[in-house]
């Protein structure tokens, strides 16, 4: 006698099968840990049942494939069902046999409870036009057999089968231009699926192949032993293997963390950056297990995006078996477990960068970028957790050094951290606001990525220092007799200086300077925008508005060519003045590694005033 699935429709089934499940092959995760949770409960039984008797080494799940029939089949030799239970945990949708189990037990964390029967049980109609399920329990000396053509309802018999356990026997659909259902019938498929979802299920996963009965999986995880018995070799191998890497790890981070949320964790900081990891194709995330059985191949909200390239994989048994994408941001778990892994990758880089110099310079070379574009992408707000791993190369060593060790050492009277940006370290040594700074005895850090000074322009600080760019107009470092007398030179070379700046059309202003030492000619910004922002912002496809840094040119009065301006207004040669300001301008752009405004005039120019 046929009967009804006790739901709200036939639909509801429709829904799951198409829409809970998008990956077809997920089936075999579900039914594999099914059978595994027929075996724990049967394995606790004993415990607590003395007229049961079970050989621990006699647990196992059994994969069988007829290509013939076209058949599917998985066994377990577990606790079983009798005709209630299959009524119950197979005849309603989402109703967890395994879950009102557990909920039972007295002591119910002591076991493993991977599957629930029926949401993940339904998953085998995805490649099934029919599924027949013959089970026997341990406690009943009679055997039920259980099938369903899916919407259409289902029937419970009496069966012939002998020994305990379930059977499950899934009928293939016929394939389509979409769907070559054959595949799952061969062997080669069924390893891989195997390897991939239920490698860790810890009862042997059997299939005969070439005349001879094997165990698909490993049982163990690695991440599961004890530490002092895994060699580090193993870890290198299991990243390699794992993670498709043909170099070791740089560094192998693992933690078992209990509380709230309870996890086992087993990462990897890559020796290198992966060939697209700075574009859009890259992927990030983590596997993410339950109990030894992965959900989730790339879950990448247990990654902030500034740990993206951190490899590896989360195993808790808080996390449900059948977690979806659309649950995944809303799950306290998940969300708790992203937080304790951030905390864990930090001090562990931290630790690196304190313990371990030469590797972890090695590692910011590839992946700096992305912790600086964490506290840029965050306008700030994560400068506390990444501040202290960022590195920059300094004018005293040449080397990479960090905030920390920089402010150490800084003059007891100094206020601010000064940088200067160039493209290339010899660029901004050869910087002419560098020199003068240098001069003074303080230290440079020397910004030559494009996203350097806009993060610490996010930062806005660090230890309650400020960042002053050394090409910036606030930059001050003169003593007051020096201010003075620069005040002195500019108000009285007023109408020079304000002649040239007319001329020049894209500086705010002109003026001379004390700050140079043998460099003629400078461009200082004004303002939040800098010249080397100005320069990042103009290479990026969508500056539409055209950012302009406000500049000053600065002259420097020291220099003979101050004294040639004078002398050319003095004669009001204002022609020639007005070339002399242009050239200067230019000269000024080159220095800062801008292009160009007309470079046909600059040189005729330049000839023109050599020709005299």
């Amino acid at each position: 006698m046929k009967k009804q699935f006790k739901a709200e429709s036939k639909k509801l089934l429709e829904m799951m099968i198409h829409s809970i499940y998008t990956n077809q092959e997920i089936f075999l995760r579900e039914l594999i840990s099914n059978a595994s949770d027929a075996l724990d409960k049967l394995s606790y039984r004993a415990l607590t049942d003395k007229k049961i008797k079970v050989k621990k080494d006699s647990l196992n799940i059994e994969i069988k494939l007829d290509k013939e029939s076209r058949t599917l089949t998985i066994l377990d030799n577990g606790i079983g069902m009798n005709q209630e239970e299959l009524e119950n945990n197979l005849g309603t949708i989402a109703k967890s046999g395994s879950e009102l189990f557990k909920e039972s037990m007295d002591d119910a964390k002591n076991i493993s409870i991977i599957g629930q029967f029926g949401v993940g049980f339904y998953s085998a109609f995805m490649i099934s036009d029919k599924v027949v399920v013959h089970s026997k329990s341990i406690e009943s000396d009679k055997a039920y057999t259980w099938e369903s053509s899916g919407v259409d309802g289902y029937s419970i018999k009496e069966s012939d089968k002998k020994e305990n356990g379930t059977e499950i026997i899934l009928y293939l659909k016929e394939n389509t231009e979409d769907n070559n259902y054959d595949d799952f019938l061969e062997e080669a498929t069924i390893e891989r699926l195997v390897k991939k979802y239920s490698d860790y299920i810890h009862y042997p996963i059997k299939m005969m192949i070439d005349e001879k009965m094997e165990t698909l999986n490993s049982m163990v995880p690695i991440w599961k032993k004890k530490k002092s018995d895994v060699k580090e070799e193993e870890y290198q191998d299991f990243y390699t293997d794992k993670f498709y890497d043909y170099e070791k790890p740089l560094h192998i981070i693992r933690s078992e963390v209990e509380g709230r949320c309870s996890y086992q964790s087993l990462l990897f900081i890559p020796s290198h950056a992966p060939y697209n990891y700075y574009s859009k194709d890259y992927e990030k995330g983590l596997q993410l297990y339950s109990k030894g059985v992965l959900i989730m191949d790339k879950c990448s909200e247990l990654l902030p995006d500034y740990f993206s390239f951190v490899k590896g994989l989360v195993d808790s048994e808080d996390i449900s078996l059948n977690i979806s994408r659309e649950t995944l941001q809303e799950n306290y778990q998940i969300t708790a477990i992203a937080k304790s892994l951030e905390t864990k990758i930090k001090k562990e880089l931290e630790a690196m960068l304190d313990k371990n110099r030469e590797d972890y310079e090695k590692f910011y070379k590839d992946f700096g970028m992305q912790l600086k574009f964490g506290i840029y992408s965050s306008y700030g707000m994560k400068k506390d957790v990444l501040q202290n791993l960022l590195l920059f190369y300094s004018s005293n060593e040449m080397k990479y050094v960090t905030l920390k060790e920089y402010i150490s050492r800084m003059k007891e009277d100094q206020k601010e951290i000064y940088y200067a940006c160039a493209e290339t370290l010899e660029k901004a040594e050869l910087l002419p606001q560098v020199e003068k700074v240098k001069e003074k005895g303080y230290e440079i850090l020397y910004l030559t990525e494009y996203l350097d000074e806009f993060t610490l322009k996010s930062m806005m600080n660090y230890e309650e220092k400020t960042f002053v760019n050394v090409a910036d107009e606030k930059l001050d470092l003169d003593t007051e007799e020096e201010k003075k007398e620069l005040d002195e030179k500019n108000e009285s070379e007023k109408d020079l200086l304000e002649t040239m700046g007319k001329t020049l059309e894209n500086v705010s202003s002109v003026r001379f300077t004390n700050r140079l030492k043998s460099h003629p000619v400078c461009l200082r910004s004004k303002g939040e925008i800098s010249v080397e922002m100005q320069k990042v912002l103009e290479s990026m496809p969508n500056n539409q508005e055209g950012v302009k840094a406000e500049v000053v040119m600065e002259v420097n009065m020291n220099h003979p060519i101050a004294k040639k301006l004078e002398e050319l207004y003095q004669d009001k040669d204002m022609d020639t003045l007005e070339k002399y300001s242009k050239i200067l301008y230019q000269e000024a752009r080159l220095i800062e590694g801008l292009s160009v405004d007309n470079p046909t005039e600059l040189s005729n120019l330049v000839c023109e005033l050599l020709a005299k």
